[in-house]
């Protein structure tokens, strides 16, 4: 079975546009149905996060309302209870042996938004990953990682790839709004990604080669789905 690496966001606010502070970190559903289904499917899988910080849950995604119901949010919770020594002692980044994994995996929530982004560990992982066909699997709002991958030319390492990200559209509607300090998909598109949008809030993936994508915590579970396939070829 396989070794995979799942880099988590260790932010736990996200400056706005209007220079307040939002609390935020990784969204619950998003690791918890990822995490479960590649341990489901008999594959390892080891938490890393810039400088080994133990990453902030966002407490908006432990709500009812955001996970769809009372029994979903409590299941949440207690999942990140069950694996709360391995989120307490993630590997840190810049220490990961990339060789070591088959598999990159990236859960969003908006923390990519505040530091993945411009992670320059992270830049260099993927950009490694990429060359060497590994498989390269952000969702939600994670895609925002995939701009820390510029190569020495500055040039967008993911340009002319085809993705998908939590929309536009869905930011505005039930995300954190027109105060949002940036939007990941417009962003993408601006440096040169082929952004492949479903409709807001319905489970959408999208494969090319070894990118594989998810536009919202609703294709979390999909999005290893994925990557357990692709493994398997």
């Amino acid at each position: 079975m396989a070794k995979i690496l799942m880099v988590v966001s260790a932010a736990d606010s996200l400056t706005m546009r209007d220079g307040s502070e939002h609390p935020t970190g990784y969204w619950a559903e998003e690791l918890v149905a990822s995490h479960q289904t590649l341990l489901g499917a008999g594959h390892t899988v080891e938490i890393a996060t810039p400088g080994g910080v133990k990453p902030t849950v966002d407490q908006v995604s432990l709500t009812a309302e955001a996970a769809g119901s009372i029994e979903k949010a409590d299941g949440f919770r207690a999942y990140i209870a069950a694996i709360d020594t391995e989120l307490s002692q993630p590997l840190v980044l810049a220490d990961v042996t990339v060789t070591d994994y088959e598999a990159i995996v990236m859960p969003g929530g908006h923390g990519p938004m505040a530091d993945l982004f411009t992670d320059a560990d992270l830049g260099k992982i993927l950009i490694e990953s990429d060359q060497a066909g590994r498989i390269i699997a952000p969702f939600c709002h994670a895609p925002a990682g995939l701009l820390s991958a510029t190569d020495e030319n500055g040039k967008f390492v993911f340009a002319g790839r085809r993705l998908t990200v939590f929309t536009d559209e869905e930011e505005l509607n039930g995300g954190t709004g027109p105060n949002t300090p940036w939007f990941v998909e417009t962003v993408l598109r601006d440096k040169g990604a082929i952004v492949e949008s479903g409709p807001a809030w319905n489970i959408h993936v999208v494969r090319d080669r070894n990118l594989i994508t998810g536009q919202n915590p609703q294709s979390s579970e999909d999005v290893a789905k994925a990557v357990i396939a692709a493994l398997a070829e």
